[in-house]
């Protein structure tokens, strides 16, 4: 075995003679790094080549072994490392005292070379088995966390294209869904440090409802093709049919609810699943109530207020914004200043007044929007 691939043992002992006589057993099997006192083992130790075992004695002038050891263990870079103490002290207190404050093993002096070899032999092993351990967890968990991501990739391309294929029998692109995404992230970076709004757009809270904001309208897909694709004004009879696009979205993502519920009956929840819930909750708030209005008067259930979930509010305003901002086969776009105006109008009416305050202070930011992600040049 060469030099360089022997394991290196750090023996501390302030005594000359002790650091001769333990080194002198070691050196044919390991390399030996020897300090004299607390202090210098505490610099050794967290130098190249690093020790992957220390023998530490207790009995030094200064730091003793004990405060050595706790010094050894409070560091990131020394806290794995194990310890055997080698010590003239042979009361069961000591050796107690020792093992209490995290020394693996405890070997008496006067030195007898078999006991200490097999001791440190043992405790290499131990660790070497440790360290392998923790490396296969590590790319195991690198390999799961890999695996999470492309699963979460994939659930995201599924569902942005469930959401598009929505808007494509309305005679939308896919920017619409970008539009109102990014509208209602906007909103929310400066909401979430709203006193009223900071415990309900926590991070993860922010991200379910950017991420479930695209199947708003998923109840489109109900709606048939005379009334979704009319290029004039709806007639009331019309209009109400089209209405039931809200209710019939939500009805959609509750039975997809159901099912994860009767899953997580049927299993153990995992965290997983549990984030799908979250989301097919967040998804159901939003297609449901995106048409519910601040005064009560929306549909379809009539919901005023805070009754109306935060989610459903701020995508009534990133929703309504697209549509006056941007041309649709039934209407001409909307200027800015006429979109400003209608929606300054439905401010206490049609929206909540206080996220059309912060839309407000960011318009010149969705004005970009609208312009980078326009779907006719």
């Amino acid at each position: 075995m060469s030099a360089d691939s022997r394991p290196t043992i750090l023996v501390v002992d302030d005594t000359k003679d002790n650091l001769i006589v333990i080194g002198g057993i070691l050196e044919g099997e390991f390399r030996v790094r020897v300090a004299n006192s607390g202090e210098r083992a505490l610099k050794v130790a967290s130098s190249e080549p690093r020790p992957e075992l220390i023998l530490l004695d207790i009995m030094m002038p200064g730091m003793d072994g004990y405060q050595t050891l706790e010094k050894l263990r409070a560091a990131p870079a020394t806290r794995d490392i194990p310890v055997i103490f080698v010590t003239a002290l042979d009361a069961d207190e000591d050796e107690a005292g020792g093992l209490h404050l995290g020394a693996v093993d405890y070997v008496t002096k006067p030195i007898r070379p078999a006991i200490l070899l097999a001791r440190v032999r043992t405790q290499l092993e131990l660790k070497a088995a440790r360290d392998l351990l923790a490396n296969q967890n590590e790319i195991l968990e690198a390999r799961v966390a890999r695996r999470t991501r492309e699963v979460e990739l994939i659930k995201d391309i599924t569902l942005h294209a469930l959401a598009t294929l929505a808007e494509k029998r309305d005679n939308e692109t896919g920017n619409h869904l970008v539009r109102t995404r990014s509208y209602i992230e906007l909103l929310m970076e400066d909401l979430s440090s709203h006193p009223e709004f900071a415990e309900q757009l926590t991070p993860v809270r922010r991200r379910l409802i950017a991420k479930a904001a695209p199947l708003h309208d998923i109840g489109k897909v109900g709606i048939p093709d005379r009334i979704l694709l009319k290029p004039g004004r709806l007639t009331p009879d019309e209009f109400e049919i089209m209405k039931t696009h809200a209710e019939t979205g939500a009805m959609a993502l509750t039975e997809a609810i159901d099912r994860v519920l009767a899953e997580r009956n049927r299993l153990e929840v995992q965290e997983e699943e549990r984030y799908s819930l979250a989301f097919l909750e967040t998804a159901r708030e939003i297609a449901g109530g995106h048409h519910e209005k601040w005064d009560g008067s929306g549909y379809p259930h009539h919901l005023a207020g805070d009754a109306i979930p935060l989610s459903a509010r701020l995508m009534a305003l990133a929703d309504v914004f697209d549509a006056l901002i941007c041309k649709r086969h039934y209407k001409e776009a909307f200027s800015l200043e006429q979109t400003l105006n209608i929606i300054r109008e439905g401010r206490g009416r049609h929206f909540d007044p206080r996220i059309v305050d912060v839309f407000l202070l960011r318009i010149d930011d969705f004005a970009n929007i609208a312009l980078k992600h326009a779907d006719h040049p």
